[in-house]
């Protein structure tokens, strides 16, 4: 299934556990406008890590009251019930992206590496969408490589 392309950054202890197979959630307080079944999701790791390890294709994505969707992911998230409550506090709807695929890179692409392939790549705060230029650099495209990517030109004007 195709799909669009985006940079989520997710903390090293649970793109670890994503790499490992004990989380197949990844949990959102908001769900990017765009990301559906089929998004090829890459995974960026801030400080101190600040690389790209892998990616992911979404399986599907889930919106509901933060007790409901612990009850349907308590299980795959990779978080304790204390980590998720404190995470969902205050919000009437969580998300939640449950992982298809996974890809780990053999070896991360660092943000410098990633600045001087990518001209003007910045790292993604929570989540942004990758430009068709990014998708098209060497280092990704082996990446994406017999993926089918859909970028349309509304996602790189989306607020991140």
């Amino acid at each position: 299934m195709s799909g669009n392309a985006i940079f989520l950054s997710i903390r090293p202890q649970y793109a670890d556990k994503i790499f490992e197979g004990a989380k197949t959630v990844e949990l959102r307080r908001i769900r990017p406008k765009h990301i559906r079944k089929g998004t090829l999701v890459l995974v960026y790791v801030p400080s101190p890590v600040q690389s790209l390890i892998g990616a992911f294709k979404v399986n599907r994505v889930i919106e509901e009251s933060p007790q409901k969707l612990w009850e349907m992911v308590q299980d795959k998230a990779g978080v304790t019930r204390e980590e998720f409550d404190t995470y969902y506090d205050g919000v009437s709807i969580g998300v939640g992206i449950f992982l298809g695929e996974v890809w780990r890179l053999p070896e991360p692409i660092e943000l410098q590496d990633l600045k001087e392939q990518m001209i003007g790549f910045q790292p993604p705060q929570g989540f942004r969408y990758a430009t068709p230029s990014e998708l098209a650099s060497s280092r990704l495209a082996e990446l994406v490589e017999g993926i089918e990517i859909i970028v349309q030109d509304s996602f790189l004007d989306s607020e991140m």
